[in-house]
């Protein structure tokens, strides 16, 4: 049986067709052994969390199987926010977060997607975690990886000298992680 991963995708204009090229990478580093999930999920300006906490709900629960989390950008955020705020029924063998913003500030549109202040204390403790950030990263500032290894001291830190915020679309790193689980 095929190991099941989930790839959220970044957000912004663009988003999903960009990390295309990341699954694409994902899905060759890793074989046949590996089944790499990837939707789009759309913006829903109506809402505080712009709709994308139900649909990462929604995509997890069509895996029956045990499951490997990754997120890249937005999704990363947002995969975290999900693990905080809601009670997960199935086994995750891994999280892997891919330049994950920490979003901060008073600003409404940021309100809901912003994590709880205790969110490191919500995420069940089982999950073996692994944050990625290239220090040359043009969309996520690198003092964002500090926040969250402060804030997750069991994760896994991998500072990656250069490959910007689409880490040169080669997920090899990742892919190597993954397989360690």
């Amino acid at each position: 049986m095929k190991k099941q991963i989930l790839f959220i995708h970044g957000g912004g204009e663009g988003g999903y067709e960009a990390d295309t090229k990341l699954v694409v990478s994902l899905r060759t580093e890793l074989g046949e052994a590996y089944e790499v999930h990837y939707s789009q999920i759309h913006f829903n300006d109506t809402l505080p969390d712009f709709g994308w906490i139900k649909e990462i709900g929604k995509e997890i629960s069509l895996i029956k199987e045990k499951i490997i989390l990754v997120g890249h950008s937005f999704g990363a955020s947002m995969l975290l926010k999900y693990l905080s705020e809601n009670r997960i029924q199935k086994k995750i063998d891994g999280l892997f977060l891919i330049a994950a913003p920490y979003w901060s500030g008073d600003e409404d549109w940021k309100q809901g997607i912003k994590l709880h202040k205790s969110f490191a204390d919500r995420i069940p403790k089982d999950i073996q975690i692994f944050l990625y950030q290239c220090k040359d990263d043009e969309v996520v500032p690198f003092d964002h990886l500090k926040f969250y290894a402060q804030n997750l001291p069991q994760a896994t830190i991998r500072k990656i000298t250069n490959g910007g915020h689409q880490l040169n679309n080669d997920l090899s790193l990742i892919a190597k992680d993954i397989k360690s689980l």
